[in-house]
């Protein structure tokens, strides 16, 4: 009876752990979360994290689509897409992609001369305000 009370105990265990795993799994991806710090931006979103200094952005602009582009890892769920791509088989560059809404329109970041970002939130009004956010960044308003 002693063993049995224990293999029950040890799957307990196992059972909550693995739920509290994919709960912070599914916290972690739910949205994209961004940081505005004085010189920089951190975008995390789950295992992905990216700083980009303002100083190395090039361009950003609102696109209504993402291109057609290779995955070199990540995942799609819904209208969630979020990873690393290539441009294409031949191109080097790796394109980050942090969207939480593919029907709503994205900021593409060009940072680094070459190396590119999609990113937007789940709220379009949330998006436009980032947008505005680095558009002043590299293009400051002048008095």
């Amino acid at each position: 009876m002693g063993k049995t009370e224990k293999k029950h105990w040890l799957l307990n265990l196992l059972i909550v752990v693995t739920i509290i795993v994919v709960a912070l799994a599914f916290t972690a991806h739910y949205k994209n979360w961004v940081k505005t710090e004085k010189e920089e931006l951190e975008i995390l979103s789950g295992i992905y994290f990216v700083k980009i200094s303002y100083a190395d952005m090039d361009s950003v602009t609102m696109v209504d689509k993402i291109p057609s582009m290779e995955r070199i890892n990540g995942f799609s769920v819904k209208e969630r897409e979020k990873g690393v791509f290539k441009e294409d088989s031949l191109s080097t560059n790796k394109v980050y992609v942090y969207v939480d809404k593919l029907s709503q329109q994205k900021i593409r970041l060009v940072y680094q001369d070459s190396m590119k970002l999609f990113l937007n939130m789940p709220d379009s009004t949330e998006t436009e305000l980032m947008y505005q956010f680095l558009s002043n960044k590299i293009n400051p308003p002048k008095e």
